[in-house]
């Protein structure tokens, strides 16, 4: 799954990587870094809807469709497998697709101690660009899942599950609303590759919500 991220890369730096005119900013307008991103929170994202060209929006993080009743799950992430085919998300998968820059994300690893948080990121430290969907919600505020797909590589000694985390060239056809056929989708966007990943265990501080700080992607040493 995908319950906690971080996002520290200057917003400048995240619209140069992805070619985009934006204008400058006033300091107070920056998206400030921050470490420890939890669900039920209001995040940046990357999307279309309805411009030209992508734009930075704030969007928050638990999906429930304005369609839907006042008591219908808000789930923060979305599986691949059934995203295109689920009465309530495949709507937004065809027409609302977004991207969430990240830096790395957390996951936690049971063990005698209890669980141990742990960051991953690429191996590389370039950001990263999760594949997200979202909904108009009853406020008229967007909000968003996370797509997710089993992990692979060292995600794997981890977590089940891991953020669908896609390649350079598969960010231009994700936000694309004309592209909407799930089989084409699949011949057209793709994950990073297994190798890309690396991962650490970091200090128990992270398990709280409100804690922030660069310090909290520290490697330490893991129980046991």
């Amino acid at each position: 799954m995908c319950g906690r991220f971080a996002c520290y890369t200057p917003f400048a730096q995240l619209a140069a990587l992805m070619r985009l005119p934006v204008a400058p900013r006033l300091p107070e307008q920056e998206p400030p870094p921050r470490y420890n991103v939890a669900p039920g929170t209001w995040i940046t994202s990357l999307a279309m809807d309805g411009e030209v060209v992508p734009s930075f929006t704030s969007m928050w993080w638990g999906y429930r469709p304005h369609w839907a009743q006042a008591g219908a799950p808000e789930p923060i992430n979305a599986t691949v497998e059934k995203v295109a085919t689920s009465r309530y998300f495949r709507g937004a998968f065809a027409r609302h697709r977004c991207l969430v820059p990240a830096d790395g994300w957390y996951e936690w690893l049971p063990g005698e101690a209890g669980k141990q948080p742990y960051f991953l990121c690429r191996e590389d430290r370039a950001p990263l660009w999760l594949a997200a969907i979202f909904s108009e919600r009853a406020d008229g505020r967007p909000g968003l899942a996370i797509l997710t797909e089993p992990a692979r590589g060292c995600a794997s000694e981890v977590h089940s599950r891991m953020p669908l985390a896609l390649d350079d060239g598969s960010l231009e056809p994700w936000l694309d609303p004309a592209l909407s056929d799930r089989d084409v989708m699949r011949q057209t966007v793709r994950h990073l590759p297994a190798g890309a990943f690396g991962a650490w265990p970091v200090s128990t501080r992270v398990n709280r919500a409100g804690e922030e700080g660069s310090d909290l992607m520290e490697a330490v040493q893991a129980p046991g």
